[in-house]
């Protein structure tokens, strides 16, 4: 049969379906009788060659492209015929092939270019043939093509053995080093680098006779003899190029990284200690680190050797020299440099380590700089994790030292300037403590500083502002998340460091918010709230069984008040934590730290005294007047009711929560309207997020609140709350129960009933039903508001007319991304939309002027004969942007101006 095809039918003469035919029963018998087709010998691929000779359609090139890869793939005898196979194949390289719009067929030029690909690089016996292709394409002035070809080169040589290259390496080299000294395109720099890194990896692998010649350092001579002279120019123009180059060839293998070390190393030194400019230090200093990087990719082992042991005492000197200088773009390289240092090894010696952390320490405690700081910071935390037991010893002390000190001027008085610096440097130790504390030892050593300092800002003993307080905090969430997960770590956490913040947290607040003299920062809502992740983030780690202890120790000191379990343990008997004392809430607040502790507890975890706890929760977040207070009583009850199992308790509980919330909002003389509404709230999103069956229920109310008189704009705002991540509580990573696409599936069963409750709301109250609109939809992923806005267009429109400039903004954060590409029904309401975007471009706030110039300007993509009508006004109206204050506002001005201009001209957009 395929004697007969390839003797009698002069295939490229068929119709197009007819050659699809001859190509489909190719690929059928391949796939069936390759054992037959093998017999065949070369005579198969000399009338596959004949059969697939001029082809144009891209379709049948497609399947004659996966012959011809199967035939070099599964080592098909090629005998004779190989260049007939790779010319009749190679005449389509590059591809230059782009799909009709609306392509029914699918056919793109990527899967072309890959399968032409596959063909050309699965063989070695291509290798004579194919590179010198690849120069000669390479020398073309299409973009596309030199890439292609890069690409082309990169994959093939991994195929390669070095006899298959060594004719071709002088001008692959050529073609390699023009692209990447004289391309303006960063695409074809780095296809050239992984090209040269493949040539490097493939002579790398060559295996070495006596009497044959090293085709590696053939090779690597030419590179070195036309990059290495660009490092020590005096005006380093070529630097980087070169120095790209030589990392590309170095990061390649072992051998290579230490021929090119050898030979590049000793001249950076030379360079870097005659340079006085810092600019030009700092380019040799970089220089060294990008060759160091890929140095460490291409080490075999961890405990190899690094291939720069030899250079350590220059490197360094270099870095060490580079800390001292005063110039802040070199500390923050030599920063960099000295942690590249220390992921490799034995490249720091302990002498180096300590002598490290002396020179970071310092710059820590002077440097005010935020890049260094920052810089050194992130170094710090990379060389603590190798090298703990030298931030243990030097660092941690010290910064421990300087946080506590407290410089007096000579009249005893802190000076402005002197307070804000000192300021400054606590601000950076709380930091670089917590960027240190990754391994167990660091935590034990650091975290007591961090509980010392709040402490002494309780205390008085030592003045620390409120700011610094919640560094502090911030800091112990830091160490609390990123420590490594151990037994050592959670005891620590659980034994030591929650019970502390307990403590201290109750002392502040048994001395209460009215004691004479100074008040304890312990008891402001910022450091409260910062304490909150602290616990939250430490109790979601915990192993199952500290877990357990901490909450039943969390429920028996907010219920029964039982405090043996706290440091410094001199407080009353009588503590009662879940009611407020009259006027006074420094105790009632503390709730929000149970909530922390319970809330953030896996789902395994059994929460002792549920119901009592539950119920006390409820009657405070219904009760209470503190505002700190109720909301977390509120939201403490909503994260337990999340993880309730389902079943009869949890049902009957929501529906008794759900009367008394309702008796209370449909009372007219009840007072904790507010409270009632928030515990409404919290338990409907905890609900939602699960999609339990009483959600709708509670989520009815909420839209029927949207018409009352003094709750509507509340509720309006609820839906905010409804839709939105909650940092604290009801999130995953406090393990709370959500489910999948749970805002999507909301507004689709909700979406109808707010139009006809705005329909049906008198005037004064359709501001709420956008408001709730505009909440819910501003919080829906793109793809879904893209699909759904058509249907609420008419409510969208009036949003933004809403006096609400709340309501505007998340509007037009809707409406910007559907007018990319817009659908029939907002084309017909233009007029109305282009009407109230001009006219928010006059807004009061700058972030709504800003929000509706984008959406002008996504306008001026519409159809042009259905916008070209209002260029006129629309350009009058964007004359006046342009003076616009705020240099954000003209800029988009400035933009969409230019595009409405561009309507109609001979150009075109």
């Amino acid at each position: 049969m395929l004697r007969s095809l390839f003797q009698d039918v002069h295939v490229q003469s068929l119709m197009l379906a007819e050659r699809a035919c001859v190509y489909n029963m190719l690929i059928n018998l391949m796939e069936s009788r390759e054992a037959e087709l093998k017999g065949l010998g070369a005579d198969f691929v000399f009338g596959f060659v004949q059969s697939m000779d001029g082809e144009r359609d891209p379709r049948n090139l497609l399947l004659a492209f996966q012959i011809a890869r199967t035939i070099v793939k599964r080592c098909y005898d090629l005998g004779k015929f190989a260049e007939e196979l790779f010319e009749v194949t190679s005449c389509y390289f590059p591809i230059d092939f782009t799909p009709p719009a609306n392509d029914p067929h699918g056919i793109t030029r990527e899967e072309l270019i890959q399968t032409l690909r596959d063909v050309l690089t699965g063989t070695p016996r291509f290798a004579e043939f194919l590179l010198p292709l690849i120069i000669e394409k390479l020398d073309s002035d299409v973009q596309s093509a030199k890439l292609d070809s890069l690409q082309t080169l990169a994959a093939c040589v991994s195929q390669y053995e070095h006899k298959d290259l060594a004719e071709f390496l002088e001008g692959l080299w050529s073609s390699l080093r023009r692209e990447v000294f004289q391309t303006s395109s960063e695409k074809i720099e780095s296809a050239g680098l992984a090209a040269l890194t493949a040539i490097t990896s493939c002579l790398s692998r060559s295996v070495l006779n006596s009497d044959s010649e090293d085709s590696l350092c053939t090779f690597l001579d030419l590179v070195l003899k036309d990059c290495k002279h660009h490092l020590s120019e005096p005006d380093l123009k070529l630097v980087w190029p070169s120095a790209k180059l030589l990392q590309a060839a170095c990061s390649a293998s072992n051998r290579a990284s230490h021929i090119i070390t050898a030979a590049v190393m000793p001249s950076l030194v030379e360079q870097y200690n005659s340079r006085a400019e810092c600019s030009h230090r700092r380019t040799l200093l970089e220089v060294v680190q990008r060759f160091i990087q890929p140095v460490k990719n291409s080490q075999s082992s961890e405990k190899e050797e690094s291939v720069f042991v030899a250079f350590r005492p220059s490197l360094c000197s270099m870095v060490f020299s580079a800390l001292t200088e005063n110039n802040s773009s070199l500390q923050v390289t030599a920063a960099s440099v000295l942690t590249s240092l220390a992921q490799q090894t034995g490249l720091l010696l302990d002498s180096d380590i300590e002598l490290a952390v002396d020179h970071l320490t310092r710059l820590l405690l002077t440097e005010e700089d935020d890049r260094v700081s920052l810089a050194v910071v992130e170094c710090a935390g990379a060389l603590a994790g190798l090298h703990p037991a030298a931030f243990i010893t030097k660092l941690v002390p010290r910064l421990k030292n300087e946080m506590f000190s407290e410089p007096m001027d000579q009249d005893n008085n802190r000076v402005a300037t002197e307070q804000q610096s000192h300021h400054a440097v606590r601000k950076r130790c709380l930091s670089a403590l917590a960027a240190v504390s990754t391994k167990p030892s660091v935590v034990q050593e650091s975290t007591p500083v961090l509980l010392e300092v709040l402490s002494s800002a309780h205390t008085g003993s030592i003045r620390f502002s409120v700011d610094e307080v919640v560094s502090a905090c911030r800091s112990l969430q830091r160490i609390a998340g990123q420590v490594e997960d151990t037994e050592e770590t959670g005891r620590c956490f659980h034994d030591i460091i929650i019970p502390r913040l307990l403590s201290l947290a109750l002392q502040a607040a048994l001395e209460g918010e009215g004691s004479p003299g100074r008040r304890s920062p312990l008891l402001e809502e910022v450091v409260l709230s910062a304490m909150v992740p602290v616990i939250s983030t430490a109790c979601s780690r915990l192993q199952p069984t500290l877990a357990r202890q901490t909450a039943s120790k969390a429920v028996a000191l907010f219920l029964n008040g039982d405090v043996s379990f706290l440091p410094d343990n001199s407080f009353p008997s009588n503590i009662q934590l879940l009611k407020q004392q009259g006027d006074s809430w420094s105790q009632s607040q503390l709730v929000c730290l149970l909530m922390g502790c319970v809330c953030s507890l896996p789902r395994s975890v059994e929460v002792p005294q549920l119901d009592q706890l539950l119920s006390e929760l409820e009657e405070m977040s219904c009760t209470c007047s503190h505002l700190l207070s109720y909301t977390s009583a509120a939201k403490c009850f909503a994260g337990l009711v999340n993880k309730r199992p389902q079943g009869d308790s949890l049902d009957s509980l929501v529906q008794n929560t759900m009367k008394r919330v309702c008796s209370e909002l449909e009372s007219a003389s009840s007072s904790v309207h507010t409270q009632a509404f928030t515990l409404l709230i919290w338990v409907a999103k905890a609900l939602l997020l699960r999609y339990h069956p009483l959600s709708t229920a509670l989520t009815d109310k909420l839209f029927s609140l949207l018409d009352d008189t003094g709750l509507g704009p509340m509720a309006a705002d609820g839906f905010s709350l409804l839709m939105s991540d909650c940092p604290d509580v009801l999130n995953r990573s406090v393990h709370a129960d959500i489910r999948i696409m749970y805002r999507q599936r909301f507004f689709s069963e909700n979406s109808a009933k707010l139009v006809q409750g705005f329909n049906a709301a008198p005037e004064e109250k359709k501001p709420n039903y956008l408001k709730a609109l505009s909440n819910i939809v501003n919080k829906l992923p793109k793809q879904v508001q893209v699909t759904e806005l058509p249907a609420l267009l008419t409510l969208l429109l009036e949003a933004l007319s809403c006096p609400d400039q709340g309501v505007q903004l998340s509007t037009l954060s809707c409406l910007e991304p559907v007018l990319i590409d817009p659908p029939p029904a907002l084309i017909q309401q233009l007029e109305a939309l282009i009407n109230r975007l001009l006219a928010l471009m006059s807004s009061p706030t700058m972030n709504v002027r800003i929000a509706s110039l984008r959406c002008v300007h996504a306008i001026s993509s519409f159809p042009e004969h259905e916008i070209m009508p209002f260029r006129g006004r629309v350009l009058r109206a964007l004359a006046r942007p342009l003076d616009d204050k705020k240099r954000l506002v003209r800029s988009e001005a400035v933009q969409a101006r230019a595009e409405w201009f561009l309507l109609g001209s001979p150009g075109g957009r």
